[in-house]
């Protein structure tokens, strides 16, 4: 019936998704709709012990937007969101709860979701089989491949894909196996959602002053370590080399951002590297966006691995930006299709190398296209076999010293595309003798490679 009321469900599990949703709707890009609701989920490894969406500062100001707002983890409890998905016969009872749970009736709902290919974005479609979808993207991960096959029945009602033009000119991948139509949410909106934080956000103070100063250098931490790609000795040795390249370029005022979930003992850590080289080191206790600090101390540089936040300083606040460590996770990722390579690979192409004082990416923004392409088939060449023309002829003319980095050999032998082994070679991955000697060999490289990135 054309008059019953409809109803828009909003999903986030970060501020800076949040603040993308706050600010596609600020532009009209969604249809009017009666209530809108925000359905917020944490989905860290333990919820229980890290700070909810809802606390942080400034999200009084962006849930004004919506008409509720609802928690995904308390909806499904005692169930983790990144492991809960309702089975298929149980899916119309959810679906019933949820409706009188929620306060929906029977009316017409939307779905507005990031990361559809996992939970919780993916239990929630289920949930609510006959609602169209729109996908929304925070980050670097949306210009690479869908990292698995989507059911067509939930690739088929995504309508299109939202995403912040953090690489301009550059396309997303994500979805376009469905004919996912990409649009952009206009940057300008953006960015007045992050003043809007900014003006929320309360730094600490001490005698009128900012603590956090102007102009420092601002080291992003990530934690990789819970992902599995680095240890916590190696993630911590590579904050230190961020503090080290730093101060080598003559930086005496650092600015730490942990990330929220990290321990506590890094930054200590950090903090007698700096006192060993006598650093101004001021480390934030607190969840804070790096946009949010970008606007209130303006850093005079941004230090991090393959963070989206380095992207949006160069990209929306023109600040001058190094990376670390890229090298070594494009080799450590694994699988090949592991979804963090695409991040990496945007990142060490074009934020030049924090040990380079030239400040020169590898990659030019205008060849960046090519090389996601090419690293984007061959993570999922199933998916995209329509890629295979762009990715040969890449691979056939752009191969060198800089770009053999994004690739392995032995996907490449796989996939038969070029830069393969040799067809006489072909005999090597059968022979055991010829394959032990190659792993020694690998690993005497390895730590060869580890002693020079962490010196």
């Amino acid at each position: 019936m054309p008059n019953r009321p409809r109803t828009q469900i909003f999903m986030a599990s970060t501020l800076y998704g949040a603040a993308t949703l706050a600010a596609a709707l600020d532009a009209d890009r969604f249809a009017p709709a009666d209530r809108r609701l925000l359905l917020l989920s944490n989905n860290a490894a333990t919820p229980e012990t890290t700070a909810s969406l809802d606390t942080m500062p400034g999200f009084d100001r962006l849930s004004t937007r919506f008409d509720r707002v609802l928690s995904w983890n308390e909806t499904i409890s005692p169930f983790h969101p990144g492991g809960w998905s309702p089975r298929a016969d149980d899916a119309p009872l959810w679906e019933r709860h949820l409706r009188l749970l929620w306060d929906l009736g029977d009316s017409p709902v939307e779905l507005i979701v990031e990361s559809i290919q996992v939970n919780p974005a993916l239990a929630l479609a289920q949930v609510f089989p006959g609602a169209p979808l729109d996908v929304y993207a925070d980050g670097l991960m949306s210009y690479g491949p869908t990292r698995n096959k989507l059911d067509p029945l939930i690739g088929t009602r995504i309508g299109r894909l939202l995403h912040l033009d953090l690489v301009p000119g550059l396309t997303p991948l994500l979805l376009t196996e469905f004919g996912v139509p990409a649009e952009t949410v206009p940057t300008d909106a953006f960015l007045k959602v992050l003043t809007e934080l900014a003006e929320a956000d309360e730094l600490p103070q001490s005698g009128g002053e900012l603590e956090v100063p102007e102009g420092a250098a601002l080291l992003l931490g990530q934690y990789l370590s819970a992902l599995g790609i680095l240890t916590p000795e190696e993630e911590e040795e590579l904050h230190v080399q961020m503090l080290r390249g730093a101060a080598e370029r003559g930086h005496r005022e650092i600015v730490f951002k942990p990330h929220p979930s990290a321990p506590a003992r890094w930054s200590r850590l950090l903090e007698r590297e700096a006192e060993k080289r006598d650093l101004a080191l001021t480390v934030l206790d607190r969840p804070v966006l790096a946009e949010v600090l970008y606007q209130r101390m303006r850093p005079a540089l941004v230090v991090g691995c393959f963070s989206t936040a380095l992207l949006t300083a160069s990209t929306f606040y023109d600040l001058p930006t190094a990376r670390t460590g890229t090298g070594l996770l494009l080799e450590r990722l694994a699988p090949y299709q592991n979804s963090n390579r695409i991040p990496v690979t945007i990142v060490d192409a074009l934020v030049p190398d924090l040990a380079d004082r030239s400040a020169t990416p590898h990659t030019a923004p205008g060849d960046i296209a090519g090389l996601v392409t090419a690293v984007g088939y061959a993570m999922q060449h199933q998916i995209y076999p329509n890629l295979r023309p762009a990715t040969e002829r890449y691979l056939a003319t752009r191969l060198d010293q800089h770009t053999w980095r994004y690739f392995k050999r032995r996907r490449l032998t796989a996939l038969a595309l070029p830069g393969a082994i040799p067809s006489q070679l072909a005999f090597i991955p059968r022979n055991a003798t010829v394959r032990r000697v190659a792993r020694r060999a690998r690993a005497v490289q390895r730590r060869l490679k580890k002693r020079a990135v962490f010196g």
